[in-house]
C-alpha cells in the first residue's frame, strides 16, 4: 500500500473513532429505558390535586434517583429522614434495615444546610417568599417576589414543604417539590431540598410534624 492509500486508510479509521465517541459522549439514549414501566407509571399525573402535578417526562427519570426500597445501615431510628448532599439522595428510614431513597436537589457550595433539625411544619401548596439574602444575592431574579407567591404550579416550592426547625426556630431550609425535574441530583437550589413532587407528597404523607432530620 503506497503512502497516499495509508493516509486515507488512517483518515477514515481516526473518522469512525471519533464518530464513536461523539455518540458516547452526546445525551444518552433515554434512561428511562432502564427505568420499568411501573415506575414510570408512578410519575405520571396526580389528578386529585388541587393545580396540576405534571407527569414526569421519561427521559428525565434516572434509575438511581426514583423512589425506591433499598438496604440502610444508618444508625438512624424509623421514621429519620436522612440527607446525602454529597449522593443526592434522601431516605426516610425504616423497620428492618430499610429505607426508603428518593432522589434530590441540594444546595449550591456554601448555602446548604447540615446537621440535626425536625419537621417543623408541613403544606401541601405552600405560599413562597424568597429570604432577604435570596433577594439580596439575585435581586433581578428574586425582588418581585418580596411579598411573597401563593401555591401553585409555577410556585418554586411545588406540591409540598416540609419546613426544618431546630431549638423551635425555623432554619429557612425547606425540603419541597419542584417544577424542575431536570434539576435532580445536582446542586442548584438556594440551600433547600427539593424533590420531584410525585416523590415529595410521597414523603409529606408518611412524615409527621416532629420528625427528625438529619443533614449530612
Amino acid at each position: 500500500m503506497d503512502v497516499k492509500c495509508c493516509r486515507v486508510a488512517l483518515a477514515v479509521t481516526l473518522l469512525a473513532l471519533l464518530t464513536g465517541c461523539v455518540t458516547a459522549t452526546g445525551p444518552s439514549a433515554a434512561p428511562s429505558a432502564l427505568v420499568p414501566v411501573n415506575v414510570e407509571a408512578r410519575y405520571g399525573n396526580s389528578p386529585n390535586e388541587k393545580f396540576d402535578v405534571a407527569a414526569i417526562d421519561p427521559a428525565d427519570l434516572r434509575p438511581e434517583y426514583v423512589r425506591q426500597l433499598v438496604d440502610f445501615k444508618g444508625s438512624e431510628s424509623p421514621g429519620t429522614i436522612v440527607v446525602d448532599p454529597r449522593n443526592r439522595f434522601l431516605y426516610l428510614v425504616m423497620e428492618n434495615g430499610e429505607a426508603l431513597r428518593y432522589g434530590v436537589g441540594v444546595g449550591k457550595a456554601g448555602l446548604e444546610f447540615t446537621g440535626k433539625a425536625n419537621v417543623g411544619r408541613k403544606a401541601a401548596w405552600p405560599h413562597w417568599t424568597p429570604t432577604p439574602n435570596m433577594i439580596h444575592r439575585e435581586p433581578d431574579r428574586y425582588a418581585k417576589w418580596a411579598s411573597g407567591m401563593e401555591g401553585g404550579a409555577a410556585n418554586p416550592l411545588g406540591a409540598r414543604a416540609l419546613y426544618l426547625y431546630k431549638d423551635s426556630k425555623d432554619t429557612l431550609f425547606r425540603i419541597h417539590g419542584t417544577n424542575e425535574p431536570k434539576t435532580i441530583g445536582h446542586a442548584v437550589s438556594s440551600g433547600c431540598i427539593r424533590m420531584l413532587n410525585q416523590d415529595v407528597i410521597d414523603l409529606y404523607s408518611r412524615v409527621p410534624i416532629g420528625a427528625n432530620v438529619v443533614v449530612r
